[in-house]
């Protein structure tokens, strides 16, 4: 499928990202935190780490993750009322946060964090399409920051990271293939798709649907490819706000590393008795 190369009415390229900014360690508080920006959506997410899991992993071995998602009553141009006072979540909400939590697990090794638990806090502070993608962009930020201050402080006996981890929306919109899109361009997309995929280039999730017609198998592979592009430079990004966290995740690991000299004999330390 040719993608055109027209501007849209936001003056983006088909193929191009809104402006991503990632903030790390915002929250002084939680082990891990991040704050993103992509365009004019903006959300929060801090990792805390607490040494306790679920009962159905008790004896098991395994840590767990899991993810809470909300928007404040102002992210979008009404108030909206607060889920709190309803007394349950929606089940949008609900969705997302499932969402996030298994996207999560799906780069995190389990069993090198048995007994600790990492809740996922994503909060939208301002929503203009995108915030469950950019709650795993921001999500799997702060995990990375939350899981190496538990690997330095000696709570993690190895590093539990598998993969890096970003997520993109892509749809069809007045027939072309877009990326990333804004509220605007999400309300009136003929096909509207979330992509979920790992640095190395694997599939987490795909979540698409025709929200106006039904689509082809060409048009489905030029949206992934479409969303793989984006997801390069979201990855990217990512690194490169956590590169001192890396760095000192690869120190802890290097000193680990490092073994004691084995004792030396009575022999070797004295020499030959005969010979004294």
């Amino acid at each position: 499928m040719t993608m055109k190369n027209h501007t849209r009415s936001n003056g983006r390229l088909l193929d191009q990202l809104r402006p991503v900014s990632i903030q790390l360690g915002v929250n002084k508080f939680a082990e891990g935190s991040a704050l993103i920006d992509v365009g004019d959506t903006r959300v929060l997410a801090t990792a805390s780490v607490e040494r306790r899991v679920p009962r159905f992993l008790e004896d098991s071995g395994k840590g767990w993750l899991t993810a809470e998602y909300a928007m404040l009553p102002r992210a979008t141009h009404t108030r909206s009322q607060r889920e709190v006072s309803r007394g349950r979540p929606s089940g949008r909400t609900s969705e997302i946060q499932r969402l996030i939590g298994r996207s999560l697990r799906a780069v995190v090794d389990l069993r090198a964090m048995p007994g600790l638990t990492v809740t996922v806090d994503c909060d939208v502070l301002q929503a203009d399409g995108g915030t469950r993608t950019a709650s795993i962009c921001c999500g799997y930020v702060a995990v990375v920051q939350a899981l190496a201050q538990a690997l330095a402080a000696g709570d993690l006996d190895r590093w539990p990271m598998l993969d890096s981890l970003a997520a993109i929306s892509v749809g069809l919109v007045k027939g072309a293939p877009s990326l990333d899109l804004d509220y605007a361009e999400d309300s009136s997309a003929e096909v509207d798709m979330n992509i979920v995929g790992t640095g190395s280039g694997q599939v987490v999730e795909i979540q698409g649907t025709g929200e106006e017609r039904s689509f082809s198998r060409e048009e489905l592979n030029a949206l992934v490819d479409l969303a793989f592009d984006g997801l390069r430079i979201l990855h990217q990004k990512q690194q490169e706000v956590l590169t001192p966290v890396l760095e000192q995740v690869a120190s802890v690991e290097k000193r680990r590393e490092r073994r004691p000299a084995s004792p030396k004999s009575e022999g070797d330390l004295w020499g030959d008795p005969e010979k004294l």
